[in-house]
């Protein structure tokens, strides 16, 4: 078998589905760097029942990566190398591999996709994951990021392509952009800090509807509502509110539907939602009442609300909501209009050559795409720096 398709033991959990023994097994797969970056995140977070896959082209970063299951893809085309921010290269990649992809996929009911859009693998390969992943009948959701608007106009146009590419692929998907990052941040907050805000996102929806799945509560609901819910349903929204005091649960429930970290877009006229409670033994009717008439108020008159509550007393005197609203009516065209505003208004300051070069340290851009983002132009060391990593690794091997 491949040195880097690895086969995981973690075992199976089964589940009563309509009184029927059941199996229900949940994937994660991060694509490229940054969906890699955010599976090790995830399991840092001892997350349980889910498996975790990393697939990329770059053999050393997959290395290092905590995955119970590690996909090389494009061996031939790309040699173990990254794919030099080309989309093109990691379509091609994952087409390669896809008999690797599909072995990998096999006996999942519930798979997440996530990937940073904009850069090579993760634009390219994972519409070809999802497809594969469709045509084994799985429920697919794509959990994808968007670049910074500081970024170059071709990366944010290659994201925007990527993204169109995938959710014709997925059942459902949800849109983080990096640009909200900067919005919750000061001088203070770290990059690892920052890039941790955004992987909660993926965390708690991820564990809100696996603990859904998996484990018992007082109202209980199963695989097959998270398939009417994100089943065919196109864009998605989830987010995680949390609240304590007189009015926690109208509060929380506000703080899940309205989270920053996801792209300003109106839940109403919506299709569909599924709304998690967790809270400790004093959880009331009325509080619940209250949180879902809110969301119901928003949605479409037809629009189907399943819900589940679950018992954590280590929350205190607090109450969770983790809340997946699907069938958004808003369209890619007005995200992509939305992205291309935010590049308009964001402040262009052009930098030294010391400060363009120490500005990104990532293999995904060319030479051409930060000269012409910063005016400058690269020579000498800077300019080998600046070539894509699988051409500059290859030059290496040559000399």
């Amino acid at each position: 078998m491949d040195e880097y398709l690895l086969k995981s033991d973690i075992p199976e959990v089964k589940i009563s589905i309509d009184d029927t023994s059941a199996i229900a097994r949940i994937k994660v797969i991060g694509v490229g760097g940054a969906g890699n970056n955010v599976v090790d995140e995830l399991i840092k977070s001892n997350m349980d029942g889910v498996e975790f896959i990393a697939v990329n082209t770059d053999a050393q970063a997959l290395e290092t990566s905590l995955a119970d299951i590690k996909v090389q893809i494009g061996d031939s085309l790309c040699r173990g190398l990254g794919t030099g921010g080309d989309p093109e290269r990691g379509k091609q990649a994952a087409i390669e591999d896809k008999e690797k992809i599909i072995e990998i996929l096999e006996g999942a009911n519930l798979v997440w996709i996530t990937a940073g859009m904009g850069g090579g693998t993760g634009t390219g390969a994972s519409p070809i994951i999802a497809e594969a992943a469709k045509e084994l009948n799985i429920l697919t959701v794509g959990v994808v990021t968007t670049p910074f608007a500081f970024e170059s106009g071709q990366r944010m146009r290659q994201a925007m392509e990527g993204i169109e590419n995938l959710r014709t692929k997925v059942d459902s998907y949800i849109v983080v952009p990096n640009e909200k990052l900067l919005k919750l941040s000061d001088k203070s907050t770290t990059l690892k800090e920052s890039f941790m805000q955004s992987n909660e996102v993926l965390k708690q929806a991820v564990k809100g509807v696996s603990e859904l799945i998996l484990k018992k509560g007082l109202v209980n609901r199963d695989l097959t509502d998270v398939q009417a819910v994100l089943q065919n349903k196109g864009r998605a929204l989830m987010g995680t509110g949390m609240a304590k005091g007189e009015n926690r649960a109208i509060q929380a429930i506000e703080n899940a539907i309205s989270s920053p970290l996801l792209e300003e877009v109106s839940i109403e006229g919506s299709e569909a939602a599924l709304i998690i409670v967790f809270s400790d033994q004093n959880l009331g009717m009325q509080e619940i009442n209250s949180a879902i008439t809110i969301v119901r108020q928003k949605l479409h008159a037809e629009a189907n609300i399943y819900w589940g509550a679950y018992i954590d007393d280590s929350l205190g005197e607090a109450i969770k909501f983790t809340v997946i609203i699907s069938g958004l009516p808003d369209s890619l065209k007005t995200l992509e209009t939305k992205q291309r505003a935010i590049s308009v208004t964001a402040v262009e300051q052009p930098a030294t050559k010391n400060e363009s070069t120490n500005f990104y340290r990532g293999k995904t851009p060319t030479p051409s795409t930060l000269e012409d983002l910063y005016d400058v132009k690269f020579d000498g060391e800077e300019a080998e720096f600046m070539i894509p990593a699988y051409k500059r690794k290859l030059k290496d091997m040559k000399t």
